[in-house]
């Protein structure tokens, strides 16, 4: 149930978290792609699912313009969008669903390009919404469109980390080369980790990997992260029709034993706190930082 009371009741734990500076200091992560079609936002559902069984807190945010599709994905019936948040200058916790495993989402819905082209006192309408998130989560995913446009690249710059997910298609290998190249110029110190999808063997994505972070190194002098490596198997397939996450529909499945073993590799390789060491400058500052600018 979506009530006044139940946004009031989370409006006031954010204030309360931020008053006394403790909570969870959540990392925000764009999950970006060079061209569509390469199974970024199955990719984030499962990967949060796999951080939900791990006991973190996660919040992904459809902002994949023309193709959100988070709710679909996770098998649920979305009441609102974070378009009504904005349009009808409804709260942030009125918009947040729950899915599987507790999973928080909020969904995309039509006209979600009117989130990028915000007047001033929208735009800080959308700010103060947003600054509360970070006390409640652990992590948030912001599950990007395709490729990059004016408008989606305050969102991408003001993370504190990127995903980019590619395929061992020569096409898609070149989109994704541009897009590191893009959020290299802009900002050389964003983070990137690159996720290689619907690889058919090991050779395949060892080459792919391989070769996107030698160009990278060699003509940008950028080091990539490489996370993980999900093989083509019909069980993703299989999962999205039946509009469950494979995580959940096959467990024991490659591509969910993939996604277990890519967890804990960042987890164990980014211990920060988060109660404890602050990302500095947060989400939002950088975002209003951005926007304030154009």
């Amino acid at each position: 149930m979506h009530d006044q009371a139940d946004a009031l009741r989370h409006k006031m734990i954010g204030t309360k978290l931020s008053s006394t500076n403790e909570g969870r200091n959540g990392k925000v992560i764009a999950v970006v792609s060079g061209k569509g079609g390469v199974g970024k936002s199955n990719f984030v559902v499962n990967f949060s699912l796999g951080l939900q069984k791990k006991q973190k807190k996660v919040l992904i945010i459809d902002l994949d313009i023309g193709m959100a599709n988070i709710d679909i994905l996770l098998g649920q019936s979305s009441a609102y969008s974070i378009v009504d948040m904005i349009e009808r200058e409804m709260s942030i916790w009125s918009v947040i669903e729950k899915g599987p495993l507790g999973l928080s989402y909020v969904a995309g819905g039509s006209g979600l390009s009117s989130i990028f082209e915000m007047d001033r006192e929208k735009a800080e309408f959308f700010f103060n919404q947003m600054e509360s998130l970070q006390e409640e989560f652990d992590y948030i995913f912001l599950d990007m469109g395709a490729g990059v446009t004016s408008s989606s690249t305050h969102f991408i710059l003001s993370a504190h980390e990127i995903f980019l997910v590619t395929t061992p298609e020569p096409t898609s290998i070149t989109d994704a080369y541009g897009m590191i190249k893009y959020i290299d110029i802009q900002d050389a110190k964003l983070p990137i980790s690159i996720i290689i999808n619907r690889a058919h063997s090991k050779k395949d994505s060892d080459n792919t990997s391989r070769n996107v972070i030698n160009v990278t190194k060699q003509f940008l002098n950028k080091d990539l992260s490489y996370l993980t490596t999900l093989p083509d198997d019909e069980i993703v397939w299989k999962s999205v029709r039946s509009q469950k996450p494979f995580m959940l529909f096959a467990p024991r499945s490659k591509p969910s034993i993939a996604i277990e073993k890519a967890i804990q590799q960042y987890l164990n390789d980014n211990p920060f706190d988060q109660t404890k060491e602050k990302l500095v400058p947060s989400f939002v500052a950088k975002l209003k930082k951005l926007m304030r600018k154009s």
